[in-house]
């Protein structure tokens, strides 16, 4: 077992390996935090311990807090699919800022029980990729790496206007810059559902449930 923080084996049907779980007393308080970057060990990360608190407790709310500039596409898109695939209702509550697929976690959450702080930010954008050429200096694969990333763009983009309630022309027309949001304007765009103090009440319906 690594040495650190409490770990357990955790074996995903299918996979012929198990894989180590963190298990602190937070996640046992199904309290879990996505605090960086999104890439591959942190939305594994995330997802493994969604999924096994799902399976301990599947009448038992999640709380992911969210302070994240944003990352990769599949990564963050693996922590929205997993939110939606759990049995426990998944709360997101975003502290400090939710950027670029931060945002998209964000709006994941349960509808009703998506939270931003008072003094968080919340950030929108198209998803960007890079391109690489290959060894000869030929971009061979730029033309099939844009046309998924335009299918992955089109999912997020009808993935927005469904769980805010927005027309898609307005969620097309914010995602084209940076557009950056308050916490009040988060909720008047329906990203969020509740403010600050309103948070409260909600961790103490959901904790002695």
């Amino acid at each position: 077992m690594p040495v650190g923080v409490p770990k357990i084996p955790f074996r995903i049907p299918g996979n012929e390996d198990a894989s180590w779980a963190d298990l602190n007393r937070l996640y046992w308080e199904r309290l879990l935090f996505l605090g960086s970057g999104i890439d591959d060990e942190l939305s594994n990360l995330i997802a493994g311990l969604m999924i096994y608190l799902g399976i301990a407790d599947p009448t038992w709310d999640i709380f992911l807090f969210i302070n994240s500039p944003g990352g990769f596409v599949v990564p963050g898109v693996l922590i929205f699919d997993t939110i939606q695939w759990v049995n426990p209702i998944v709360h997101t509550i975003c502290l400090g800022v939710a950027a670029s697929l931060g945002a998209f976690i964000l709006v994941g959450g349960e509808i009703t029980q998506r939270v931003a702080l008072p003094h968080a930010r919340v950030m929108m954008h198209q998803p960007i990729s890079a391109f690489y050429e290959d060894e000869e200096g030929i971009g061979g694969d730029i033309i099939l790496e844009t046309i998924e990333l335009t299918a992955m763009y089109d999912d997020i983009v009808r993935i927005f206007a469904e769980r805010t309630g927005n027309p898609l022309w307005t969620i097309i027309f914010d995602m084209e810059r940076d557009v950056f949001m308050s916490a009040e304007e988060a909720q008047d765009h329906g990203i969020v559902d509740l403010i600050g103090i309103e948070v409260e009440c909600l961790f103490r319906r959901a904790l002695s449930a």
